[in-house]
């Protein structure tokens, strides 16, 4: 392999993460224009903190702008923590209806999928650091490491609760997500207690520069990482939870089937939607695995072709035979 291609692999690599995760650079070429985003200016800031419009409206708040250092140190952070919950806190500013994350860091921090506490450490931690009873509004962001390793794009959500006592509209069906067996109880439970906010990225000038020297420093490993390997026990315990949503679901077929002039029609209908639920779980599962199998096979062709094809081209270039006349 030439030596030029080393960069432009660690440059495609870094490219794509940028537009899977729609990573927007603040000003093309990037300039000291495009940090502007980080000027604060404290008499806005403070007469903002003033009015407080979010506390007569719920939904004030509808964007958040994450810096791209900020996303790559949540990430790792989250990744770090395996199968066990991490917690962070991040900082940033207003600007409108949109909350800029700026920066984030670590607390020491464990605890369940379904809830994280903070002990006394880490509130001490929490509290000399950003002086948190002065840093209303609040933002909460939710990163799902093992879902971002398998499908490439950082899984992510930014929510806000609503005031306490306040009870927001019906809303439609939000887009179908794959739910374990053994958390179906408490998810869902306080649902109607917050909101999403639409996401996105950029990247300042100082963002960029950083990006490179990390890129140049651990692209071999992405390209060496293998989300097949590296996420075998997620996967194995995905397959094991739809296996148990599939004998639960047989269960219920078959005391349908001694019942059936008893159980109601809408009891029909709950029973196809949990199989199509079952067979939406089971196709993102194949996707997942397709999707990282394609990507070994097309490792193997890029390292191992070009290796066996430079090997027969210096077998046929050998020396050629001499011909008696």
């Amino acid at each position: 392999m030439e030596p030029y291609s080393f960069s432009s692999s660690a440059a495609m690599a870094q490219q794509t993460w940028e537009l899977e995760n729609n990573i927007v650079t603040m000003e093309t070429p990037a300039s000291a224009d495009s940090d502007a985003i980080f000027y604060y200016d404290e008499t806005a800031q403070a007469k903002f903190q003033q009015e407080k419009p979010w506390v007569n409206d719920p939904h004030y708040f509808k964007r958040v702008k994450i810096s791209a250092l900020a996303l790559l140190k949540m990430v790792v952070h989250a990744r770090s923590g395996g199968t066990i919950e991490v917690m962070g806190l991040m900082q940033g500013k207003t600007d409108g209806d949109a909350i800029i994350v700026m920066d984030a860091f670590a607390l020491p921090v464990e605890g369940t999928e379904t809830r994280v506490n903070a002990q006394a450490d880490a509130y001490e931690y929490m509290v000399d650091y950003s002086q948190t009873n002065k840093q209303e509004p609040f933002l909460a962001v939710v990163i799902d490491p093992t879902r971002t390793v398998s499908a490439g794009k950082v899984e992510i959500g930014a929510f806000r609760t609503y005031p306490e006592g306040y009870k927001p509209p019906d809303e439609p069906v939000s887009e179908y997500q794959t739910i374990p067996l053994n958390k179906i109880e408490d998810f869902g439970v306080h649902c109607k207690q917050y909101y999403a906010l639409d996401i996105t990225y950029f990247k300042s000038s100082l963002d960029c520069h950083l990006l490179d020297l990390l890129w140049n420093k651990y692209w071999v490993n992405t390209l060496s990482s293998s989300p097949l390997l590296g996420n075998g026990d997620y996967v194995a315990g995905q397959i094991s939870d739809l296996a148990e949503k599939l004998e639960q679901a047989e269960n219920q077929l078959a005391h349908s089937r001694f019942g059936p002039l008893i159980a109601p029609p809408q009891r029909k209908k709950e029973e196809e939607s949990q199989l199509a639920k079952i067979t939406r779980d089971s196709a993102k599962i194949t996707v997942e695995q397709v999707h990282g199998l394609m990507s070994q096979v097309i490792k193997d062709i890029l390292f191992n072709s070009v290796r066996q094809s430079n090997r027969s081209r210096t077998e046929l270039s050998g020396p050629e035979p001499m011909i008696e006349t």
